[in-house]
């Protein structure tokens, strides 16, 4: 993994990471630009989920460590805190009671499924909320620059995440391989 040193907010934007909360669960996620994210989630409760463009919150709180929150259409609450020069992250996850008890609904493109993410909150139970406070390591750092459509472009697969470590997914310019 290519180690650079982030100072800045800059530093932090268009870069891509995959990274393992100490529960074992998998995640891949894209600083898109300064308003929006993109991610990816290779394991744990909803595994198989992709989203593009969720717009959220990202500021630098001190030099080298960001802030990045936002609400999904599902209601889930999200708040990542990224160290990366520590190879670390805190994340805190809020899931609606209906998506602990559904997560299936959710495990889908969601930008092709937000009437269902919408329909699927007003129907079932929101409260109480299932809060998941966990530490990751960071697997995985790119610089994929920002506003890259093709970092996540496609469902998650099985070997994807070592795919992407390996050098398997991205050319040098990080556009996918083997489109």
């Amino acid at each position: 993994m290519a180690h650079k040193t982030f100072k800045t907010l800059d530093d932090f934007l268009g870069t891509h990471f995959i990274y393992t909360y100490d529960n074992g669960w998998e995640y891949e996620w894209y600083a898109k630009n300064d308003h929006t994210v993109d991610y990816r989630i290779h394991g744990g409760m909803v595994a198989g989920r992709w989203v593009t463009d969720q717009e959220a919150n990202i500021i630098m709180l001190t030099e080298g460590i960001y802030k990045i929150s936002w609400t999904e259409p599902t209601g889930t609450d999200v708040a990542l805190d990224f160290l990366p020069n520590e190879n670390k992250i805190h994340g805190t996850i809020f899931f609606p009671k209906w998506v602990e008890e559904h997560p299936e609904i959710t495990v889908t493109y969601q930008n092709e499924h937000i009437d269902l993410m919408e329909e699927s909150r007003e129907k079932y139970e929101t409260y109480p909320k299932l809060v998941v406070p966990e530490f990751a390591n960071i697997t995985y750092m790119g610089d994929a620059g920002q506003d890259n459509e093709d970092v996540i472009s496609e469902a998650p697969y099985k070997e994807m995440p070592d795919d992407i470590r390996a050098g398997k997914y991205f050319d040098s310019n990080y556009k996918r391989i083997n489109k």
